[in-house]
């Protein structure tokens, strides 16, 4: 197993194990007012990278509007809720879910990618949403082409045909739920 290299406040990079030590220094919870700046810097880092190159500009720009920081909170204010992944206090995942049924947004740090983060927030998520609508029976989520084969993996399948819409390229997908 290898090692991975976090640089803390003092911006000292030490090794850590990625086994035990991630998983114990790893917590998730619903944003805090005032995180939606690093919540949004991370999901435009990770956009920028992997994302926007299936973008036209006018699907780039669309997006990147959609994921200002003022929008974000007025969001989780009203019909939406998100749910953060820490590693020790660096918000390194979230997943923003609209209506207890859709998800809107599903991002994870380059860095940490592949270790089961997305699928921690996709499970503590289905938890808030079976809270507020005990009979939800299906989840769905309009997936950019580089993420299908992550929701793949995730449960969810193929609901439509690929769709563009202001310039954003996405598959329609949905997961069927069986309950909490």
């Amino acid at each position: 197993m290898g090692q991975w290299f976090l640089t803390n406040k003092g911006g000292i990079a030490a090794p850590m194990e990625a086994s035990l030590s991630m998983e114990a220094s790893l917590s998730y919870r619903l944003m805090k007012s005032g995180e939606e700046s690093a919540v949004c810097a991370l999901v435009t880092r990770v956009f920028n990278e992997f994302v926007a190159p299936d973008y036209s500009d006018e699907g780039a720009e669309e997006f990147l509007q959609y994921v200002e920081p003022n929008l974000l909170l007025e969001r989780s204010q009203a019909n939406h809720f998100v749910l953060v992944a820490l590693l020790l206090e660096e918000i390194v995942g979230m997943i923003e879910v609209r209506d207890y049924g859709h998800i809107s947004l599903l991002f994870v740090d380059k860095r940490f990618q592949r270790i089961g983060i997305g699928k921690e927030l996709l499970s503590k998520s289905l938890e808030i949403c079976f809270s507020h609508k005990p009979g939800l029976s299906q989840v769905s989520v309009n997936s950019s082409l580089y993420a299908v084969e992550v929701y793949r993996k995730l449960g969810f399948r193929q609901q439509g045909p690929r769709q563009t819409v202001k310039g954003i390229c996405f598959d329609p997908m949905v997961l069927e739920l069986s309950g909490p």
